[in-house]
């Protein structure tokens, strides 16, 4: 039924990376719909953020995660088999705030307020006042990009696009800018904008030889990378060391797989490929040999504080932790092949913008993965498989009957950072926060998000937790093992679970939140774009191990 990795007939990345389409599902989630989209995009991000007032917070953290197994029971066409993880995520990932001088919010300055070059690893780079005469007002905010370490589970959806395999988890660093200028409403020019799209990427896959070539390139301006025989490779139930640390040459991503022996890394330095694209609203091309601007990227952050953001994403966070949900639906029949969906089965009951990005059972029997047609747009009404009751490991009393049906849970460590005293040191507190008031855009009643907005007459209006449509939605837990305390994701009869947190994602994720972000008419916009509720302590300090 499943193959190893598949040949080169697979089909070509969707659409490289354009953020700006509901393909763009390994991007950050942005602020608004890029570029006035008529249609919705987005991502389903539940997350863990950390904190800690100390210098060496912000720009290295070491990870102790277990990649989930997926379920002996094969996923059905009518949703009654197992669930399997690429059912429940495209990805999920580690998290960190990073600079670009060519990005949001300010790029190229603005009438009185220069742009402001981001110091790599400082807190000098904290802009975060509301009031616009203020020297620390958000719209003067260096240039930031943000980081996602991200780990991609077997199955069909990245094995169809080169870019894992049926059987093996894969992973891969992921520098998401955000490029306007939000003092002056501007965006690069036309010809970049065709390129790149408001939100540019770079990509490069985990390699044991820590090299992203000889194909494709991480530049958003390069052609795209694809995995090769130097991939690290990691199977499920595997144990890992994931370490992010800044170096003279850039972000460090170092995977130690201790199951296997084997180690991977990648650099995100100009001499690997790596580049920022040259801001230029006024310009008439996007040639690379002008606009390819090769980039170390740092941290942007001494610390992870609640003071620490990216100005243009969704999210409060600089150091987090992110599961990606809600982009699988079934489908048997289709328009064509990564076209739009022409069945209903499974949960989906009615036809909507997230049955596309489809593909039928027989196209993907032909490239040895499961028979099992389905769409992986993203899923705006939450009638998909992320939001049933019984998807998630943990949600069946019985662990015999879960474990047949489910995946395990991702099991990971809270991170462990190095302060400048060279001592290991734990976060000091955590955070809950997920983005639906963000992505509450197909629901009805909409989520009302724009405060000050004639637009949204009734703010909060719609902004539910749950979403509505959806009849369960994952939350957080924590438990005890060999390794210590460890958080996982799912349902809440996870065996072993220490404290869940309220148990259930309206307890855990707390109350609606208003940030506040630069606007053109010189006053601060704010749109109601997460839940979120902070713990002043760490319910899961991590002690460093034999094998840490």
């Amino acid at each position: 039924m499943l193959s190893g990795s598949l040949a080169q007939a697979s089909p070509p990345h969707p659409e490289s990376f354009n953020c700006d389409e509901p393909s763009g599902i390994l991007c950050a989630e942005q602020r608004e719909n890029p570029g006035g989209s008529e249609y919705y995009v987005g991502h389903d991000e539940p997350s863990l953020l950390f904190y800690s007032n100390e210098p060496g917070a912000g720009f290295n953290n070491v990870y102790r995660i277990r990649l989930p197994k997926d379920p002996a029971l094969l996923p059905k066409q009518d949703g009654s088999g197992g669930t399997w993880n690429f059912q429940l995520r495209p990805a999920f990932w580690f998290g960190m705030a990073m600079c670009d001088d060519q990005g949001n919010p300010n790029p190229g300055g603005s009438p009185g307020r220069p742009n402001i070059p981001c110091v790599v690893d400082s807190d000098s780079n904290i802009f975060d006042s509301p009031a616009p005469a203020a020297p620390d007002y958000i719209g003067n905010h260096p240039g930031t990009a943000f980081m996602e370490m991200q780990f991609y589970p077997p199955g069909w959806l990245f094995a169809l696009f080169g870019a894992g395999t049926a059987t093996q988890w894969t992973a891969a660093l992921n520098i998401d800018s955000f490029q306007s200028n939000d003092n002056t409403g501007q965006n690069n020019n036309a010809a970049c904008a065709a390129i790149t799209h408001n939100e540019y990427v770079n990509f490069a896959f985990i390699q044991t030889d820590g090299v992203p070539f000889p194909a494709g390139s991480p530049s958003p301006l390069g052609p795209p990378v694809s995995t090769n025989a130097n991939t690290l490779l990691m199977n499920p139930g595997d144990e890992l060391i994931v370490t992010l640390a800044d170096t003279d040459q850039g972000l460090k991503v170092t995977v130690q797989d201790l199951t296997t022996g084997q180690t991977g890394f990648m650099v995100a330095s100009g001499a690997n490929g790596f580049a920022s694209v040259k801001w230029d609203p006024t310009g008439t091309d996007c040639k690379f040999a002008t606009h390819n601007l090769a980039h170390d990227f740092h941290p942007a952050y001494a610390t992870s504080s609640e003071h620490t953001r990216v100005p243009g994403a969704a999210h409060t966070y600089n150091i987090a932790f992110s599961d990606e949900i809600g982009h699988f639906e079934y489908c048997s029949s289709v328009t064509a092949e990564f076209g739009a969906c022409t069945s209903l089965t499974g949960n989906d009951k009615k036809p909507g913008l997230d049955d596309a990005q489809c593909v039928d059972p027989g196209f993907l029997a032909a490239f040895g993965l499961i028979p099992l047609g389905g769409c992986i747009d993203t899923d705006a009404d939450f009638d998909g498989v992320t939001y049933q009751k019984n998807t998630w490991p943990g949600s069946f009393k019985d662990p015999v009957q879960d474990a047949l049906l489910h995946s395990e849970p991702v099991m990971f460590s809270s991170p462990l950072f190095t302060d400048p005293e060279g001592h290991t040191a734990n976060f000091s507190r955590v955070a809950f926060e997920s983005d639906m008031p963000r992505i509450e855009f197909g629901t009805i009643p909409p989520c009302q998000r724009h405060l000050s907005n004639p637009a949204d007459k009734n703010p909060g209006q719609g902004c539910v937790n749950p979403p509505q449509g959806a009849a369960f939605y994952p939350f957080y837990s924590t438990r005890l093992d060999d390794n210590g305390c460890r958080w996982q994701l799912g349902g809440p009869f996870i065996p072993g679970t220490l404290d869940d947190f309220g148990g259930s994602s309206a307890a855990e994720f707390g109350p609606i939140l208003a940030n506040f972000y630069p606007a053109p008419n010189g006053q601060p916009q704010y749109i109601l774009e997460n839940f979120h509720r902070t713990l002043p302590f760490n319910p899961c300090p991590t002690f460093a191990g034999k094998d840490e």
